[in-house]
């Protein structure tokens, strides 16, 4: 476990803490530094769960996971968070599935040059990642009509905005806390 602040372990927790370590158990078993940050207030520690499932794991996304994958370790990279690209990006790189591939789209998102690894609709919802990330305040009504210009129906604009929403709350609980991969698996969950 690390982090800047205090982060409880299982057997200092107390009844209520060790229902929500249960619930936030990775598939491994294991409780993610990303989450167990919140062990001093577990409520946020359910909320953020909560969110983080429902963002990246309901069965009604239409975007390919690969690509929510990309997107997660886009906004991370623009945020600077290792945390979140080290894990996300391995899950990216795995479903993608072909190393060379991957290669290409890891350099192309570290080196902001998208173009040359995509193109069409998921170019434009990177564009999108990239602006709500770094210039927020300059967000418009022409931002969401160039990805339904781009054929992205609302559905996957809403998944896709959350992702990003929901990374750049992530990248800044763990950069804001000091929070790392120590102790931690990281790697695709199967």
């Amino acid at each position: 476990m690390s982090a800047w602040i205090k982060m409880i372990s299982d057997d200092e927790a107390t009844p209520r803490l060790k229902k929500v370590l249960k619930t936030a158990q990775t598939p491994h078993g294991t409780v993610d530094n990303v989450m167990r940050v919140h062990s001093l207030r577990p409520s946020t520690m359910e909320g953020h769960l909560t969110l983080y499932r429902a963002v990246l794991h309901d069965k009604n996304n239409s975007i390919p996971t690969w690509f929510q994958e990309t997107i997660s370790s886009y906004v991370s990279i623009l945020n600077d968070c290792q945390y979140s690209l080290a894990n996300h990006w391995a899950n990216a790189s795995y479903l993608i599935g072909d190393q060379k591939r991957s290669s290409k789209i890891k350099e192309a998102l570290e080196t902001r040059s998208i173009e040359k690894a995509f193109s069409g609709a998921e170019l434009a919802l990177l564009k999108y990642a990239e602006k709500l990330t770094t210039t927020p305040n300059l967000m418009n009504e022409s931002d969401v009509a160039n990805l339904k210009d781009a054929g992205i129906p609302d559905e996957e604009i809403l998944e896709a905005n959350q992702i990003i929403c929901y990374f750049n709350y992530v990248n800044r609980t763990i950069n804001g806390l000091g929070v790392t991969t120590k102790g931690d698996t990281v790697g695709y969950y199967k």
